[in-house]
């Protein structure tokens, strides 16, 4: 079946495994590696179910439906593409996925208000799949303001600080 002009993965009789979805959406655009709330799931960082890989790229924004799955891309500057790792995903199949801290740090970036304490409330982070003082030295080396507030109020959620008022 074809996913993509130049991209095939084989029908369900000729297949050993079915592809995993992270390997997919590397596959659909090279270069990419997943990132939001997709990655923030597999790390157990959150605890919903996340229906579309979610992916950031160097290229244009863009989704795209495959027999296999919903994947979304989005666009993000060669500064800020990097906190990724390869991580294996069973069945001889790997693929690039953000380290939590930076898939978090992803997702504030791309929405309106993400840095908002209601925002990162609602996602109901587990702070144990985090390591804060990374989320910090990645908000540091990203450089956006926003980024840092978001990692300050993610600390003080994390801190049981209750509600912050950022200065």
């Amino acid at each position: 079946m074809q996913l993509r002009r130049g991209l095939y993965a084989l029908a369900p009789p000729w297949r050993k495994h079915l592809p995993h979805p992270f390997l997919t959406a590397n596959r659909l655009v090279p270069g990419s590696y997943v990132s939001g709330l997709s990655a923030l799931a597999f790390a157990g960082a959150i605890p919903e179910y996340v229906p579309e890989v979610t992916s950031v790229a160097r290229g244009r924004s863009h989704s795209r439906r495959t027999p296999l799955g919903r994947f979304s891309f989005r666009h993000i500057k060669p500064a800020l593409h990097f906190g990724y790792r390869h991580v294996e995903l069973g069945n001889d199949q790997s693929a690039f996925v953000a380290r939590p801290e930076k898939a978090l740090l992803d997702l504030v970036h791309q929405r309106p208000g993400g840095d908002r304490q209601e925002h990162l409330r609602e996602l109901r982070l587990n702070f144990d799949a985090l390591d804060l003082d990374a989320l910090d030295e990645a908000a540091r080396v990203h450089g956006a303001p926003k980024l840092q507030r978001a990692a300050t109020v993610v600390r003080r959620l994390a801190e049981g600080a209750g509600d912050y008022a950022p200065p």
